[in-house]
């Protein structure tokens, strides 16, 4: 068992996010002290991951709590759930692309002044064509132009 300190030092969480979700019912199997102090069990530790991964993937807390309570149904539920994974599974592969566009930017960007500063100017990488970029740096344009 763990405390509510100890959880948040695990996971890098304050403890009033954890209270939040305690609140929220996204912990049915948090054991509670007569006192009112939260333990933390194995169980809730994993239901903690699962509700990280799905928050940083973007879903709502809305989203989670029904995903939790489909969870708490058994196995009648396997298909919802899994199809909340595949349809995240889809959203977050999108931001993936979207944000490899950016960093193929930014990394045409870094060549483009490390080029700069070499030449002590803009005006021979400024006219280049991606034909005469190291191919790198031109799959990177190409990728974020």
């Amino acid at each position: 068992m763990y405390s509510i300190g100890e959880v948040s030092k695990m996971f890098d969480l304050p403890v009033s996010t954890l209270r939040y979700y305690d609140k929220e019912g996204l912990f049915p199997d948090i054991v509670r002290e007569p006192s009112g102090i939260r333990r933390f069990n194995d169980k809730t530790l994993d239901a903690l991951r699962i509700i990280e991964c799905l928050k940083k993937s973007g879903m709502e807390i809305k989203a989670i709590k029904e995903f939790m309570k489909w969870c708490s149904m058994g196995n009648c539920t396997y298909e919802l759930r899994k199809n909340m994974f595949v349809k995240q599974r889809e959203s977050v592969e999108a931001e993936i692309r979207k944000l490899e566009k950016v960093l193929d930017m930014i990394k045409y960007k870094c060549w483009y002044y490390e080029q700069a500063m070499k030449d002590n100017g803009e005006e021979r990488v400024r006219s280049m064509t991606p034909a005469e970029m190291p191919e790198e740096i031109r799959d990177a344009y190409k990728n974020s132009h």
